[in-house]
């Protein structure tokens, strides 16, 4: 398990080799820039990535440096492109491939009847935008595709939707839709949800009920759990020097002194068991130490470039 300021190649392959990476995490945990990070990294060993970003809020395009996202990709780097999820126009998308319903500029009366039986029926809505990744995973166009996913409360339902549709269908062209998206989705191989969180003790607790749900709610594996903006460790003889000093002997400028580095150690203390409880809970998965990158005034653009070095994997990792 990687600690301090780097992750080897072992820690993190596994997850380019994979053709499809949901990224979550609980909000504020840096999941965004995590994912761009890896779709960055893989991107850089000559894999044609797209990144996909599930709630289009369009942070994505402020990381990567370009004006916008939209629902058709966008190039953003070498080997890279990004896009953002339009439920009408995965609705659209999905009439034309499938149903063979030819292509219309204005889709208001259907959009109404599809959010009347989307309040009705579970996971309706959900699937289109998991049905979108999986078409592009099937379709062959790129040899990873990395979804920035809805916060942790959201992504089972999204990944699960298959599975519900599946069993609230019997026959027709709609379960054979789901059939192949759930050979991709429950393919350890090919998929793989990546947990974004941080040491502190509610992040580490959403952490633990998501993959409890992953696990018991959808066939989908954990690819990773990644530990953001980590502190860096405290040497041990460090620790055992401060534990013998006396306060009394002090004056009052080094007494403060002594006060900040032990409530720095109790608080590195309390990150060594976070780290150890995320480490239980990734079980064969991997955990990837992401140290803190980010300054006074951080560029995200920047994080995003030194989070991706972290994740670079070996050279000798080539495309599937």
């Amino acid at each position: 398990m990687p600690t301090g300021a780097s992750a080897s190649a072992a820690d993190t392959g596994g997850l380019f080799g994979r053709r499809l990476l949901f990224v979550t995490g609980k909000g504020g945990t840096g999941k965004t820039s995590v994912a761009a990070a890896i779709a960055l990294a893989a991107s850089r060993t000559g894999r044609r990535v797209l990144l996909v970003e599930m709630d289009a809020k369009g942070s994505l395009a402020a990381m990567l440096g370009t004006a916008h996202t939209g629902y058709d990709p966008v190039v953003v780097a070498p080997n890279l492109s990004v896009m953002s999820m339009d439920t009408e126009s995965s609705l659209r998308e999905y009439l034309r491939i499938h149903l063979r319903i030819p292509f219309m500029a204005r889709l208001a009366p259907l959009a109404g009847v599809f959010d009347f039986v989307a309040d009705a029926a579970p996971g309706v809505k959900e699937i289109l935008g998991v049905g979108k990744v999986a078409w592009e995973v099937r379709e062959q166009a790129w040899d990873l595709v990395v979804v920035d996913s809805e916060a942790s409360g959201h992504v089972v339902s999204q990944i699960a939707s298959p599975r519900v549709i599946n069993r609230l269908v019997a026959g027709g062209p709609l379960a054979s839709q789901t059939k192949w998206m759930l050979d991709i989705l429950e393919d350890p191989a090919r998929t793989g949800v990546v947990v974004v969180s941080t040491t502190e003790e509610l992040a580490v607790t959403e952490t633990v009920s998501l993959v409890d749900r992953l696990r018991s709610e959808t066939g989908t594996g954990l690819a990773a759990v990644v530990v953001n903006r980590a502190d860096t460790p405290i040497d041990p003889e460090i620790t055992g020097l401060v534990a013998t000093l006396d306060e009394g002997g002090l004056d009052a400028d080094h007494r403060g002194a002594l006060v900040v580095v032990r409530e720095a150690i109790a608080r590195a203390e309390e990150a060594r068991g976070a780290l150890a409880d995320l480490t239980v809970v990734a079980g064969s998965a991997s955990v990837i130490v992401i140290p803190d990158l980010a300054t006074s005034d951080p560029d995200e653009a920047s994080v995003v470039r030194s989070i991706a070095d972290v994740l670079a994997p070996s050279s000798d990792t080539e495309p599937m």
